[in-house]
């Protein structure tokens, strides 16, 4: 079970104690004892306590935003180990939480957003990537390079990595889907992975920015993702702390592009 299952869980037992105590406990009370006020069982206290919290919290992350940490180099170099993010919920539309059943359609996922998706083998895996492929589009990857519909990506290389994490030295290029430009990194010593497909309706193809290093859509294990896997757009990093050590406070804030 996730966080937003174990918050569901806590919001409906403390629920469920308050709607006892109102039912049934409180009258209880007053007929052992007529005419007194007896203070309210310690349960009960809690419970009345923590459940305005608990219905916040499992708002906030159902629906608005919620934090995740990258745990690998896939998305390096704008992502890198020990980086804590989050999440917009809404900008593809409202899910339930638990269920994750869309009730709101509000916006669509365009081809370079940073997304965070439910693994198809495993949905208890939260993965992160780059959408490259939209449905329907004939996606082709050569060398790194990407083919759309035809259309050559366009690709330009830039300067060498030199931010450690094993990968100093490996070269970037400045990809660009429309107006918008990002870095990925070519890790050296690794071979690039081709692959070609045909995204499937309602499913989408992503690859990781460090693309030598990077189990995407290219892989079995990833394979095309369904619409209903996907969480949200990655927007901001809030924390980066890779234990043992101590927190990055420079990249507090940054935006993720």
């Amino acid at each position: 079970m996730d966080l937003s299952g174990i918050f569901t869980l806590l919001l409906a037992v403390s629920g469920a104690i308050l709607l006892a105590e109102r039912v049934v406990l409180r009258q209880r009370r007053q007929r052992s004892a007529p005419g007194r006020v007896l203070a309210e069982p310690l349960l009960v206290q809690y419970a009345r306590s923590f459940f305005p919290v608990i219905l916040l919290v499992l708002l906030i992350r159902a629906f608005v935003f919620e934090p995740f940490r990258i745990p690998s180099a896939s998305m390096m170099p704008g992502l890198v180990d020990g980086d804590f993010i989050f999440v917009d919920k809404f900008s593809y539309g409202l899910r339930l939480p638990v269920i994750n059943t869309k009730i709101i359609s509000i916006g669509e996922p365009r081809r370079g957003d940073v997304i965070v998706f439910r693994l198809p083998s495993d949905p208890s895996i939260h993965f992160i990537k780059r959408l490259i492929g939209l449905p329907g589009d004939h996606v082709v990857v050569r060398d790194n390079q990407i083919t759309i519909n035809g259309a050559l990506i366009p690709m330009h290389p830039d300067s060498a990595y030199a931010g450690g994490f094993g990968f100093t030295g490996a070269e970037l290029a400045l990809e660009r889907f429309g107006t918008e430009q990002h870095v990925i990194m070519l890790a050296q010593n690794r071979d690039a992975k081709d692959f070609e497909t045909v995204v499937p309706a309602g499913h989408y193809f992503f690859m990781g920015d460090n693309r030598n290093d990077s189990s995407d859509s290219r892989f079995p294990l990833v394979g095309l993702v369904p619409e209903q896997n996907l969480i949200g757009p990655a927007v901001r990093i809030w924390m980066n702390w890779q234990m043992p050590g101590w927190p990055d406070w420079r990249r507090i804030g940054k935006k993720i592009r």
